[in-house]
Formats: C-alpha cells, sequence, structure tokens
C-alpha cells in the first residue's frame, strides 16, 4: 500500500469515526428528552401512590434537598417531597436507602403524614433474589401495604422489627435479611420526619 493509498484509508476511516460520532449524539439529542419525561412520569406514579390522598399541587415541583443525615441511608442530601393541600402541608415523600439488603442497597420512597404516621412505601429500585426478596415490591406481593398507617408509637419499641426479631412485621420465607433491612428504613424515615417536623411541613416556595 503506497502513501496515497494510506492517506486516503485514513481519511475514509477519519470520516467514518466522525459520522458514528454524530449519529450517536443526534439520537442522544433525541431520546434525552423522552427519558426524561418518562422518568418523570414515572415519579409522579411513585410520589402519588406514597403521599397522602387529596394533594393539590405537583409534589415533584417542590422537592427539597436538606443536610445529610445518616438516618435515610444515604451520603448525599436527602431529597424530600411535600404534599400540600390548599397551601398546607399535609405530607411529605423521602428518598430513603435501606443500605443493608441481602444482595446491595435497597432503594426506597416513604410517605409520612402531617401527623407521623406512614402514607405509603414503595420499593424503588434492588437486586434482591428473585423468588426470595423480591417479595418487598407491590408487583409481586402486598407485604409492603403493612406499613401503611404505622407510626414511631404504633408499633412501639421492638415492635419495629420482623416477627423472628420480636416485631409485627412478616419475614418471608428463606429470606429474613431485606424485610428487616426495609423496616429498619422504614423507622429510621419515621424517626427522620420526627427530629425534622418543622422544617420538613414549612412551606415554601
Amino acid at each position: 500500500m503506497n502513501r496515497a493509498q494510506i492517506v486516503l484509508t485514513s481519511l475514509v476511516l477519519a470520516a467514518f469515526t466522525v459520522l458514528g460520532v454524530g449519529v450517536v449524539a443526534f439520537m442522544h439529542q433525541q431520546t434525552e428528552p423522552m427519558i426524561q419525561a418518562q422518568a418523570q412520569a414515572a415519579l409522579n406514579r411513585q410520589l402519588a401512590a406514597v403521599l397522602p390522598a387529596g394533594f393539590d399541587n405537583d409534589p415533584a415541583a417542590t422537592r427539597r434537598e436538606l443536610a445529610p443525615d445518616g438516618l435515610l441511608g444515604g451520603k448525599g442530601e436527602p431529597k424530600v417531597y411535600q404534599a400540600r393541600q390548599a397551601g398546607k402541608v399535609t405530607g411529605v415523600a423521602l428518598s430513603v436507602l435501606a443500605p443493608n439488603g441481602y444482595s446491595g442497597a435497597i432503594h426506597l420512597l416513604v410517605g409520612v403524614t402531617r401527623e407521623g404516621t406512614i402514607s405509603g412505601v414503595r420499593v424503588v429500585a434492588h437486586k434482591e433474589t428473585p423468588g426470595l426478596g423480591d417479595p418487598i415490591e407491590e408487583a409481586k406481593s402486598p407485604w409492603i401495604h403493612s406499613f401503611m398507617g404505622k407510626s414511631l408509637a404504633d408499633p412501639s419499641g421492638k415492635g419495629w422489627g420482623v416477627k423472628k426479631d420480636g416485631g409485627v412485621f412478616d419475614q418471608f420465607t428463606g429470606a429474613t435479611i431485606t424485610p428487616r433491612a426495609v423496616v429498619q428504613a422504614v423507622q429510621h424515615a419515621l424517626l427522620y420526619v420526627e427530629q425534622h417536623k418543622a422544617e420538613l411541613m414549612e412551606t415554601t416556595p
């Protein structure tokens, strides 16, 4: 291959590379809004599932990031969404991390009313073993609904645990670590709300 052929081949390869990068960038630009819209729709559904009913605002638009707190499991700023009715905060949804799942961290969305009771819990993401730990998903089991109406006073003390540990919440056959992690994370969310209630229930622009 002579010099001219080498130069021509290099130019052709460079052109294809530039074209390929351009196509990828174009596709990303075209699909990014759709991906963001789908993610926003999923968040809206999850918030509606865990927040107190009857809110008349857009909870996703009231997202607040507060000072990091170990109770919620993450190292970053806690994400909190407010539900409001006639301008008054009726409850909040907190993004909570249960770091001690069997196969890794379990991401939760926990709704808490102004009175300090659970209005809903949903699993956002997890890596638990299918058939063993995945009953934490609403689609697989009604177990996640067992938190509805619970508070720090009901149950009290050791009641916030799985039955194997003396608590009131069911564990799964062959899988105790997963529900134990979720129960602890939900309890911690209630503790966080109790400790930061004034700030969380404050109406902000």
